[in-house]
């Protein structure tokens, strides 16, 4: 072992970090530590660990390393987001069933990860498509559906049609199925959804909460929420008894609606169109269907629509005005229907133009109108042609005519979300059975929580080809049943549920995954919850995170969490790259992880992933080299493997200043990790390496208790990200017990008291001289001393142009 060679470290500590349960979390009640709970975004179980994982989990064990070397409990797990359609696309590829893949790959990655020296708890790991866990997502889901929150209704939903299944909107990109690419299309089905809508104002409110949070994540959930402020307006439609209610943020615009717009797929259109326009309607809703969302929200497009034979009459002034369908409308944006003010909205005036409709100016712009230009102005500036509201701006009309509507009874302030229920069904069959039984005279029956879990029939290969429907329909055996209520013939739902819905609590089963009395031991996660640090990839921003938060919100009001958001804080990490460009199989840049760690080891790639930026940053792996930290590491190893002093010996004789050098990278470490700068405390690290290997190289030798002082800190803060060889390093030190529990180091403040400090004089960008100045120093003194210095004034002719000055480290001198 005197050459460094990682594979027999990792050999050697991997053996004995599992025989011994290093990282197991204590449940010990006596244990007086405080807890501390760790997690990494579960990985789903594709293949192998790829270079994402390689970073993220990486960067996941500094922090909980971290907290274990301050002396907390802490908790960190590990478990498989296992169901969902990659597995059951290869059982049907293979003939053969979804788990066989799933489990295969599960082992692979346990052995990868063992290999990999995460610090987790093995003794928590879970898999989401084991019966014993989604037995309580259905024991949620009922839970849910007792409370409201969990309905089945009819409408357009988004239909990927190459997976042949619906999608929640979260997992609509751009047009595009969020997994396989695909367009995405209309189609009107029955579904079951989660009513998160009514936690919408919840989940803005608690934000205030998560000051731990990135903030470009909180903008991205603030905007899918979409909170906005206006009113309802109700509207009569001739020839329909019930009024028609329109959400608009801007009712001061009222008078200027010239037009109404129903978006063309809503059940309204269909309703009120006459015979006369129906055919025209029909080709044209036909037409219409063909596209996506995002296509037909786009600006760029040119506006269509059918004129439906009828009119709406303006609330606020009595005016008959046309009412068409249209496909820049959504059926499911406010009530479905719009009143179109042309004169301040670009879309409307798109459409008034194209279709030769009046354009009424009601806000005084100083622009030219509308009508005449072909842009519409914005709606800031005074009310006119808008009787009681006319000279008012644009907050105090809106308030003025909400008390109008109000006192008339046409309508009210109002409130609306762009967040829409989550839909959960799946036709796809490797996912948790919807714990549903649909009777013809019951309806909707629940499965008794006795009764579960819904288990999955066994279905492979062929059978799992996606139809249109799920899979499950065709398990006639496991679909026909007898009503709980009533015991007459019934059905199952044979639609699964979203994966979303596994991976929304799973961090609270970890707290006891053996739990049998419901899906968590509520007083283990009063004591580990919530989450102190979560890590993962901003691509969740919206989908996990969202969903876990309102789960928590649930249950929190069941009563089953003491806390109303789960995770403290976020870290989310950027991507490993190659060559400027993402990973992918195309391009010939894909590198395969258990290759970098078989040519150089598991530290150096951690070291390297760690050390080659801040974690949000991409890393661009031709640009990084694990050769030169598996050379780093050596040098690492030689200097702990070289200390001749005994362990316990006093500090204090040691050589003071590579002391100073040791205690100010204490100091530094500390608040580099707090602050999530571990590239920066890695190359402080190397600097205290370099430190003690001067001191036995021309210094007082290996035996100066300094020499060892520094060798057991840098063992310390070298288990953050290379854990085998500061392992290794701490035993060769004499040291006993794991690295991992040997206690951060705590700086002295008086060995961090700076005499000098080291100014770097440049002129023209070149290192012209160095200055001993006194840390303290100010500008005006530091740029005189460095345009005193002979060897600047050497490089100087008269007087430089400019002199800039970073007190006490820099002056740069433009000549």
């Amino acid at each position: 072992m005197s050459e460094y060679d990682p594979q027999a470290l990792q050999a050697k500590w991997q053996q004995r970090w599992e025989e011994q349960d290093t990282f197991r979390a204590s449940e010990d009640p006596a244990d007086p530590r405080e807890r501390r709970y760790m997690l990494d975004m579960f990985p789903y179980p594709s293949g192998d660990l790829h270079m994402g994982h390689g970073e993220v989990f990486a960067i996941g064990d500094v922090v909980a390393r971290y907290w274990m070397q301050q002396g907390y409990n802490v908790l960190h797990p590990i478990g498989w987001d296992s169901f969902g359609l990659p597995a059951e696309n290869a059982a049907i590829k293979r003939n053969a069933h979804p788990a066989e893949w799933t489990y295969a790959n599960i082992e692979t990655q346990a052995n990868s990860f063992r290999r990999y020296g995460i610090a987790f708890d093995w003794s928590r790991r879970l898999h989401t498509s084991d019966p014993d866990y989604y037995r309580w997502n259905q024991w949620l889901f009922n839970r849910f559906f007792e409370r409201g929150l969990a309905y089945r209704k009819g409408g357009l939903v988004n239909w990927c049609p190459n997976d042949q299944t619906v999608l929640a909107n979260e997992q609509v990109v751009a047009g595009k199925c969020e997994r396989c690419g695909a367009d995405v299309i209309r189609r009107e089905l029955t579904q079951w959804y989660f009513k998160i809508t009514d936690y919408a104002q919840r989940l803005l409110d608690d934000m205030a909460q998560l000051d731990g949070w990135p903030e470009r994540l909180l903008t991205m959930q603030r905007n899918w929420i979409g909170r906005s402020e206006g009113a309802d307006v109700l509207f009569e439609i001739e020839g329909r008894d019930e009024p028609v209610h329109v959400y608009t943020t801007r009712p001061d615009t009222l008078f200027g609606a010239t037009f109404f717009v129903v978006a063309v797929d809503a059940a309204l259109a269909a309703e009120i169109v006459t015979d006369e326009q129906r055919a025209a309607y029909e080709a044209y809703r036909a037409e219409t269907a063909k596209l996506s969302d995002i296509e037909r929200l786009a600006t760029d497009k040119e506006k269509t629509g059918v004129f439906l034979g009828r009119y709406a009459i303006n609330p606020v002034n009595g005016e008959r005005i046309p009412v068409w369908a249209a496909d820049y409308v959504l059926a499911d944006y406010g009530h479905g229907a719009i009143m179109a003010v042309p004169a301040h909205d670009q879309r409307d005036l798109d459409f008034a133009l194209k279709f030769e409709l009046p354009v009424k100016v009601v806000v005084h712009t100083g622009l030219a109108d509308p009508g005449e230009t072909g842009e519409a102005t914005p709606g800031e500036g005074v009310l006119v042609n808008s009787g009681p509201l006319d000279g008012l701006d644009k907050t105090e009309a809106i308030a003025k005519i909400i008390e109008v509507l109000e006192v008339d009874g046409r309508g009210t302030g109002a409130v609306n979300f762009r967040l829409r229920d989550w839909l959960l069904s799946r036709q796809r069959y490797w996912g948790t059975p919807i714990p549903i039984i649909h009777c013809p005279d019951c309806g909707e029956v629940p499965v008794p929580d006795e009764q579960l879990p819904v288990t999955l029939p066994d279905l492979r290969g062929e059978a799992l080809a996606p139809k249109g429907v799920s899979p499950l329909a065709s398990a006639t055996e496991w679909v026909n049943v007898e009503c709980p209520k009533c015991s007459g013939p019934a059905k199952r739902d044979t639609d699964t549920m979203d994966t979303f819905v596994d991976s929304s609590w799973y961090f609270l089963r970890y707290c006891s995954p053996g739990f049998n009395d419901g899906p968590f031991d509520v007083e283990q996660v009063r004591k580990w919850g919530p989450i102190d640090q979560y890590v993962g990839g901003i691509e969740h921003a919206v989908l996990h995170l969202l969903y876990s938060r309102f789960f928590t919100k649930v249950l929190h009001d069941m009563g089953m969490v003491d806390f109303s958001e789960p995770f403290l804080r976020m870290l989310n990490q950027g991507q490993v790259i190659n060559g400027g460009k993402a990973m992918s199989k195309s391009l010939g840049n894909g590198v395969d992880l258990g290759k970098q760690i078989d040519d150089f080891g598991v530290d150096a790639v951690r070291l390297t992933m760690v050390f080659a930026g801040p974690p949000e940053d991409d890393i661009d792996w031709a640009d990084v080299s694990p050769a030169a930290s598996q050379k780093f590491l050596a040098r690492a190893l030689r200097v702990m493997s070289e200390v001749t002093s005994e362990p316990g010996v006093s500090f204090d004789d040691g050589d003071p200043e590579l002391r100073k050098v040791t205690h100010h990278t204490i100091d530094e470490a500390t608040k580099l990790v707090d602050s999530y700068r571990f590239n920066v405390a890695v190359a402080r690290m190397m600097e205290l390496t370099s430190a003690a290997r001067k001191a036995i190289d021309t210094g007082r030798g290996p035996a100066d208790p300094a020499v060892r002082e520094a060798a057991e800190t840098l063992a310390i803060l070298l288990s953050l990200v290379a854990p085998y060889t500061a392992e290794e390093g701490w035993e060769r030190l004499g040291r006993t017990g794991s690295v991992s529990f040997g206690g951060w180091p705590v700086a002295d403040p008086a060995l961090l008291v700076q005499e000098s400090v080291t100014c770097v004089v440049q002129v023209a960008g070149k290192v012209r001289d160095r200055l001993e100045v006194p840390p303290g120093i100010g500008e005006d003194e530091l740029r005189e001393l460095a345009l005193a210095s002979e060897k600047v004034a050497s490089y100087l002719r008269g007087t430089p142009r400019k002199v800039i000055v970073r007190a006490p480290k820099l002056v740069n001198i433009v000549p």
